[in-house]
C-alpha cells in the first residue's frame, strides 16, 4: 500500500509540474502575442493615417503636418518604450512595420496626387512596398522561414522617407528651397530602390537555402 501510495503521489506531483510549466508557456506565448503599450501606440499610428490623408486633402497643410509629427513620435516611443521595458511581442513585430508602411505610402501618394511631390517618387516608394509585401506571400506560401526585420539600408530609406514627407509639408506652411526638396526626392527614390534590391537579394537567398535543404532530406 505504502509503494501504492508513493507511485500515485509521483504522478500526481509529475502531473503538477507538467501543468505549472504548460501554464508557463502559455503566459509567455501570451507575452509575446498581446496588448501592451508599444502595439497601443502602433495602432494609434495607424488611426491617424486616414486622419492625414484627409487633412492633405482638404488642403490643411499646418494640420497635416501636426498629425504627422504625432505619429512620428509615436514611432520612436514605441520601440523605446519595448527596448527599456523588454516589451517585444510578436504581434508588434508584423503591426509596427504595417503601420509604418501605411502611413508612409499614404503620404506619398496623397503629396503625389496634390501636386506637391513628383508622382515617380511615390510610384518608386509604392512599387519597393508592393515588392516586399509579394516576396513575403511568397516565403509564407512556400513554407520558407524568415524573421520580420528590419535592415540596415531599410532603416536608411525609412528615416529619409520621413525627412522627404516633413520637408514638404514645411514647405506648404513657409517658403523652403526647391532645389533641397528635389535633392531630398532623389536621395529617397535612390535608398528606396537600393532597399527593395536588398530585400529582393534576402528572400532569393532564403528560398535557394530552403529549396537546397529540401533537396538534402531527398536525397538522404
Amino acid at each position: 500500500m505504502t509503494r501504492v501510495r508513493c507511485v500515485q503521489e509521483g504522478r500526481r506531483g509529475s502531473l503538477d509540474n507538467r501543468s505549472n510549466r504548460v501554464s508557463d508557456n502559455m503566459r509567455k506565448e501570451t507575452g509575446r502575442v498581446g496588448i501592451n503599450i508599444p502595439n497601443i501606440l502602433t495602432i494609434i499610428r495607424i488611426i491617424l493615417t486616414p486622419l492625414l490623408v484627409i487633412l492633405l486633402l482638404r488642403d490643411l497643410i499646418g494640420a497635416a503636418l501636426i498629425v504627422f509629427a504625432i505619429a512620428g513620435i509615436s514611432d520612436a516611443l514605441d520601440g523605446l518604450v519595448a527596448r527599456l521595458f523588454n516589451q517585444r511581442t510578436v504581434l508588434g513585430s508584423f503591426l509596427d512595420p504595417i503601420a509604418d508602411k501605411m502611413l508612409l505610402s499614404a503620404s506619398f501618394i496623397a503629396m503625389a496626387v496634390l501636386g506637391l511631390m513628383p508622382p515617380w517618387v511615390s510610384v518608386v516608394v509604392i512599387s519597393r512596398d508592393v515588392v516586399i509585401v509579394i516576396g513575403i506571400a511568397v516565403l509564407f506560401i512556400t513554407g520558407s522561414p524568415f524573421e520580420v526585420r528590419p535592415t540596415f539600408i531599410s532603416k536608411c530609406t525609412t528615416t529619409m522617407q520621413i525627412v522627404t514627407v516633413v520637408y514638404i509639408l514645411m514647405s506648404g506652411v513657409t517658403p523652403l528651397p526647391e532645389v533641397l526638396k528635389a535633392v531630398l526626392c532623389w536621395l529617397t527614390a535612390g535608398l528606396t530602390i537600393l532597399s527593395g534590391l536588398h530585400y529582393i537579394y534576402i528572400g532569393m537567398h532564403i528560398l535557394q537555402k530552403g529549396s537546397g535543404s529540401d533537396s538534402t532530406r531527398g536525397a538522404s
